[in-house]
C-alpha cells in the first residue's frame, strides 16, 4: 500500500482527517481521477463531478463504496460518458431446436408407447452418470484454477510491497504485504499478517485478482 490510509468513511459521513489531499479536475465531459481529501464521501464526489455512485464504484472496482480512504485516487466518470445498457436475452436458434425436437419427441413416444422400455432406461442411467462425471471434473478443475490464480495474484502483489519479506517495514507500514502497523494490532507474526491480509483484500476488492488488476493500474492497493 503505497498511499497513507485513513479511516472508513459512510456514504453520509465525511471522511476523518488525514493526509491533505486536494482533488484534481479536468473537463467535465470526459473521466476525471481525482484524490479523495478530508471530507469527501462517494455521494459528494459523484453530485461534485456529475457522476453516480454505482459508475464511481464500478470505475473504480470498490468492494465497499462505504469505505474510502484519505489520499486515495479514484477515477470518476462523467455522467456524459454513462451509458445504459438493456440487454434482452433472445433464446438462441438452438435452443429453440432443442425445444421443439424435445416436444416432438415427447409427441412420438405418446403416440408408439413405451417400445423398448428397459433399453431407454438403461440409456437415461448411462447418460445421467456420464453428465454428473462430467460435471464434477469441470468443477473441480475450475475450483483448482481460481485457487491457483488467487494464490499468484497474492504472490505477486507481496513481491511488489516487500519482496516477499515478513519482516519489511516502511514507516508505519509493516511486513510482507506492507499493511499498517494499525491493522495488524501490535502482532507482527507471519500468521498474522497472512490472516489481516486476506482479511483487508477480501474487503476492499473480493480477491486477490481483482486486489492485483487495482495495483496494476494505480501502483498500490
Amino acid at each position: 500500500m503505497n498511499f497513507k490510509k485513513a479511516l472508513v468513511s459512510t456514504l453520509g459521513t465525511a471522511a476523518v482527517l488525514g493526509a491533505g489531499f486536494f482533488a484534481s479536475t479536468t473537463s467535465a465531459n470526459a473521466d476525471v481521477r481525482v484524490t479523495v481529501k478530508s471530507g469527501d464521501t462517494v455521494a459528494k464526489i459523484a453530485n461534485q463531478y456529475n457522476s453516480s455512485i454505482s459508475a464511481i464504484e464500478s470505475a473504480n472496482s470498490l468492494k465497499n463504496v462505504n469505505m474510502i480512504y484519505v489520499g486515495e485516487s479514484l477515477v470518476i466518470p462523467s455522467s456524459a460518458s454513462t451509458t445504459t445498457t438493456t440487454q434482452t436475452t433472445t433464446p438462441s436458434t438452438s435452443q429453440t431446436t432443442s425445444a421443439n425436437t424435445n416436444a416432438a419427441t415427447t409427441t412420438q413416444a405418446a403416440t408408439t408407447g413405451t417400445t423398448n422400455y428397459s433399453s431407454q432406461q438403461n440409456t437415461s442411467a448411462n447418460t445421467t452418470a456420464n453428465t454428473t462425471s462430467t460435471s464434477s471434473a469441470s468443477t473441480g478443475t475450475s475450483t483448482s484454477t481460481s485457487s491457483s490464480s488467487e494464490a499468484a495474484a497474492k504472490a505477486w502483489i507481496a513481491n511488489k510491497e516487500s519482496g516477499g519479506s515478513y519482516s519489511a517495514t516502511n514507516g508505519q507500514y509493516i511486513g510482507k504485504y506492507q499493511l499498517s502497523a494499525s491493522y495488524l494490532n501490535g502482532d507482527y507474526s507471519a500468521a498474522n499478517q497472512e490472516k489481516v491480509a486476506n482479511q483487508y483484500v477480501s474487503s476492499r476488492y473480493g480477491s486477490w485478482a481483482k486486489a492485483q488488476a487495482f495495483w496494476q493500474a494505480n501502483g498500490w492497493y
